[in-house]
Order: C-alpha cells, then sequence, then structure tokens
C-alpha cells in the first residue's frame, strides 16, 4: 500500500509541476480560453492523454530491454535528475504565463495535440524520468504504475484546466504572488525527485558510498 501511495504521490507531484509550468501546452491553453471561452482552453489541456501513449509504449519497450544494464540505466537516471533540475530552475525562475489575446479560430484539440507532439518536453520526461519510475515501481506489479499514471494525468491535465478557468475568470491570478508561491512549491516537489533520481543513478554506475 505504501509503494502504491508512494507511485501516486510522485504522479500527483510531477503531474502538476508539468501542468501548472510554463510551456508551449500551457500557453495555447491560456490563449484559447482568452480568445474563445475555458471550454476550448479545457481541449486543448486534454492533448497529453492523446498524445503520450505511444511515446510511453515505444520508451517502455526500449528500457524494458535495457535492464540487464545497470551502467545505461544509470546514465538515464542521471539524465532524469538532470531533467528535473532544470524543470525546477523553470518553476523557480520562469515568468507568468503569457496571457495575449490572440484570435484565432478553434479545432482546440487538433492545436493541442499538433503542440505536444512537436514539444520536446514530453519526449524527455518519459524517456529519462516517467518510464524509468514505471519501470521501477513494475517490480512490485501493476498497482504502482497505474497509481502513477492515474494521479499523473489526472493533475496533468486538472491544472491546465484549472488553468484555464482561472484565465478565463481572474487574469490576474497569473501575476499573482499566489501563483509564484504555487510555482515554488511545485520546483521544491521536483528536486526532492530529483535527488532520488540521481542517488539511483549514481548506485547503478556502482558510484554511492
Amino acid at each position: 500500500m505504501a509503494d502504491i501511495a508512494s507511485a501516486a504521490l510522485a504522479g500527483a507531484a510531477m503531474g502538476l509541476s508539468a501542468g501548472f509550468a510554463p510551456g508551449p501546452l500551457l500557453s495555447l491553453v491560456l490563449s484559447q480560453t482568452l480568445a474563445h471561452g475555458p471550454r476550448e482552453g479545457v481541449k486543448v489541456a486534454l492533448a497529453p492523454i492523446l498524445t503520450d501513449t505511444p511515446i510511453i509504449l515505444a520508451t517502455w519497450l526500449l528500457l524494458s530491454r535495457l535492464t540487464g544494464t545497470p551502467a545505461v540505466l544509470g546514465l538515464v537516471a542521471l539524465a532524469g535528475a538532470a531533467l528535473l533540475c532544470r524543470y525546477a530552475y523553470d518553476c523557480f525562475q520562469a515568468p507568468p504565463p503569457d496571457a495575449g489575446d490572440p484570435a484565432k479560430a478553434p479545432r482546440s484539440v487538433l492545436r493541442g495535440v499538433a503542440a505536444n507532439f512537436s514539444n520536446p518536453h514530453p519526449y524527455l520526461f518519459w524517456a529519462t524520468v516517467g518510464v524509468p519510475y514505471l519501470l521501477e515501481t513494475a517490480r512490485s506489479g501493476p498497482a504502482g504504475p497505474i497509481a502513477y499514471l492515474t494521479a499523473f494525468y489526472v493533475c496533468i491535465v486538472g491544472a491546465k484546466a484549472a488553468a484555464a478557468g482561472l484565465a478565463g475568470r481572474f487574469r490576474r491570478f497569473l501575476s499573482s504572488r499566489g501563483y509564484r508561491l504555487l510555482m515554488a512549491g511545485l520546483g521544491a516537489s521536483l528536486l526532492y525527485f530529483a535527488w532520488g533520481f540521481a542517488g539511483q543513478g549514481l548506485s547503478l554506475l556502482g558510484l554511492a558510498g
């Protein structure tokens, strides 16, 4: 039960961080919301569910073949730690998302899918963080990966949908102190997971004391 709870907590933390962090998909969520209303922004927020499945499956097949090569997995874990540190830095330093007023036609789902497929972040995240974590938790059965994925997608979609709602009703939130504090908390959670990935990577490489 503790492993399932830990997996769900990790998925929630990473999902919230990815959901609220400034980036192409969140910018599209906000622009569609401001141009066409929160409903169109929520449609964009659903894009990760549609685009991530083939990325996860391809990465799972590749990394599962490398389970007998701890040096490679160690390097992947260290790369994941570095990526999480970069995301944490973005959370601490990035300005609030641009809430401009573009006037483009809807087709929000198509725009969201195109934006997410062309964004390198999902590929990097699942290759160095998400799938390695799933493979680790899968050793104890399918419950851990299911808990992680469920929490991750509920939180990433929920965070972007919440951003759409806030942008539609309370535009000032995007430049408020509350938003900056939220991002700082999410950045701190990413540093915590980066520490764990770094320790795992060093252990796999035989460098942990």
